[in-house]
């Protein structure tokens, strides 16, 4: 059965206003796991070789995370370092990644405004999200359009909500071939 893998990355999800909301409607869905890794390994040692067995379980992986100083939550990054290694993703034998999708759904703090040439961040979420369009590509990865929401500082909790159906159809839209979600 095709599978989607949501690897949850945010370091303080009781908290989050959209990030919570989104693993707890997904949670709903049969063909979705949802891994968040500050719950599974809150000293942050990562077991490597469960993870890469988790992974090779599904055919898409979905990022999502808070966008923080211009990329993901620390320990995001840590898992990529460590999960994703020589022979096994990449490099010589390194297949076990190769033709899975690959997703990022994003929460942003700033408006859509400020992600683009002379905003307040001066790139767009596209141009400071290639590290990992470049990470899906070495691994041989599909790279699917993002989900991004943009604005959370200034959002309600009615945003909140309309933004669960949005980032449904964006899986649905781009994993639709796979028939991966109803």
């Amino acid at each position: 059965m095709k599978r989607i893998l949501v690897i949850v990355a945010h370091p303080d999800i009781e908290n989050s206003l959209i990030n919570k909301r989104w693993v707890e409607e997904l949670s709903k869905e049969e063909n979705i796991t949802i891994h968040e890794l500050y719950k599974a390994y809150p000293t942050e040692q990562i077991e490597v070789k469960s993870e890469q067995k988790l992974v090779e379980m599904h055919d898409t992986i979905i990022f999502q995370f808070p966008f923080y100083w211009y990329s993901s939550p620390p320990l995001l990054k840590k898992w990529q370092d460590e999960v994703l290694t020589y022979g096994w993703a990449y490099g010589r034998d390194g297949t076990k990644l190769k033709g899975k999708s690959f997703m990022l759904a994003i929460s942003t703090g700033s408006a859509m405004s400020a992600y683009k040439a002379g905003g307040k961040n001066q790139f767009s979420i596209d141009e400071l999200t290639k590290p990992f369009q470049a990470m899906s590509n070495l691994v041989g990865m599909k790279f699917l359009p993002s989900f991004v929401f943009y604005g959370l500082n200034n959002s309600t909790r009615e945003d909140v909500e309309k933004s669960i159906p949005l980032y449904m159809d964006h899986m649905k839209e781009h994993c639709m071939e796979k028939k991966l979600i109803k």
